[in-house]
């Protein structure tokens, strides 16, 4: 197995918890670089999939997860080495807080993915309605784990001049920025998390805001002291043997790059097309994976896309979809106001959005029946949505899960002839297990 190494500048952005303004100021960063003239590559640490498009956006290369409960160690190390090929600097933005991790472990925390990359780390931390409070938090935070490095402080929602004065004394870390409360910096949230980078852009516009209020010059020369990191190359096939239509736009729009570059390696030319908008393209197979389809309802119901992935379905040709996919393979979607809409009717099953959310969790589980996947193949995901699917009693299940919820009981993946969907947003490359 031929190995690929790198040195390439990096920081990690964490957070003390979730909602500290980590986001707005990773991608800040991300913006600042960038119009410095520096090529960025961003990561998210964690499974989730908003985050990522806002980075992308920012930085014109796609956003990576880093998640070693679904990669494990040695696939983290190689999609970040191989991302990074081309690029100047590296961005990891963080998950919740620094050391929030599995079922209130390290495995899968910002500071685990920090330690495997042996990142510099920049906390973020919230200080409205403290004073010299902060600087007991950052020594706590600072000084919990040995093993990680601290570049410095950020520190968000700031006040007024006299505030600054009261939170920046006695600090145990450099501090990198005072970023003052601010709307522009606000985006907006629905279920899930935040909107869609293509649906609220203003994270492209916190460059200069972010520029103003950080020493990104300190923070480059954090960036810099790090080491060199290798990984096994993932083989690649020149050969392309299927031909998959992969459904993206605005309704489906959850997917992991890395999942694209193992179908690519594998040997799969990739048709990208829009369900909403575009008639389906001719291919082999169709994977068709989360998003908002409720939010699109009656466009999915009334598009031709609809009826020509039932008819490819009928002729024999795979069909899989997650989550927001599953949800489009069912025989309608009911809203909350009670609106219902047909869908492909390709599974037996109805599909109804509910108040909160239904499921959140890692996955992990095993192909226990036929489906296009091998039996006996075990695999790691994420489940999160706020959907509930209703399945007739005589549906048949591809997944036991041993962790996680799925459709029903620990079961999920539901088979109808070539025609496969569950909740699951699975990692293909599960080569750690």
């Amino acid at each position: 197995m031929i190995r690929q190494s790198t040195s390439i500048p990096r920081i990690v952005i964490a957070g003390t918890h979730s909602g500290c303004g980590k986001t707005t100021t990773s991608s800040g960063i991300m913006a600042a670089l960038r119009a410095r003239g520096l090529v960025v590559q961003p990561f998210k640490v964690g499974p989730d999939f908003i985050d990522p498009s806002h980075h992308s956006a920012v930085c014109g290369r796609s956003s990576r997860n880093l998640d070693p409960f679904m990669m494990g160690e040695e696939s983290v190390r190689r999609s970040f080495v191989s991302a990074c090929e081309g690029a100047d600097i590296a961005v990891i933005e963080g998950v919740m807080g620094l050391y929030d991790g599995v079922d209130g472990g390290e495995c899968a925390s910002t500071a685990h993915v920090a330690k495997i990359l042996d990142a510099p780390v920049v906390l973020v931390a919230d200080i409205k309605g403290m004073s010299r409070s902060v600087a007991a938090l950052i020594k706590g935070y600072t000084e919990f784990d040995p093993r990680l490095r601290f570049a410095g402080v950020i520190m968000t929602k700031g006040g007024s001049l006299k505030h600054k004065a009261m939170t920046t004394s006695d600090l145990p870390v450099p501090l990198l920025g005072w970023i003052p409360r601010s709307d522009a910096l606000t985006v907006e949230s629905r279920h899930l998390g935040l909107k869609m980078a293509d649906e609220d852009a203003r994270m492209k516009d916190t460059g200069a805001f972010i520029e103003e209020h950080c020493s990104l010059d300190d923070l480059l020369a954090a960036a810099a002291n790090t080491s060199m990191i290798s990984a096994e190359k993932s083989p690649s096939s020149t050969e392309k043997k299927t031909r998959i239509g992969v459904a993206l736009d605005e309704a489906f729009c959850f997917y992991y790059q890395d999942n694209f570059d193992f179908l690519r390696n594998n040997g799969a030319e990739l048709v990208f097309f829009s369900p909403v908008h575009d008639p389906l393209p001719e291919a082999d197979a169709y994977y068709i994976g989360g998003g908002y389809p409720e939010l699109y309802a009656e466009d999915l119901a009334n598009s031709q896309c609809k009826n020509d992935l039932k008819r490819a379905a009928d002729s024999g040709k795979p069909v899989y979809g997650e989550c927001g996919g599953l949800m489009w393979l069912t025989r309608s979607i009911t809203l909350l106001d009670g609106r219902s809409y047909p869908m492909t009717g390709l599974l037996d099953a109805e599909c109804v959005m509910e108040k909160r959310f239904a499921a959140l969790n890692y996955v992990v589980g095993k192909v226990t029946g036929d489906s296009l996947f091998p039996i006996g193949m075990n695999f790691r995901g994420h489940e999160f949505h706020y959907s509930r699917t209703i399945p007739d009693a005589d549906v048949r299940y591809a997944f036991t899960l041993t962790r996680g919820d799925g459709i029903s009981e620990h079961r999920d993946g539901i088979q109808a002839g070539s025609v496969l969907g569950g909740y699951t947003h699975m990692y293909f490359d599960a080569t750690h297990m």
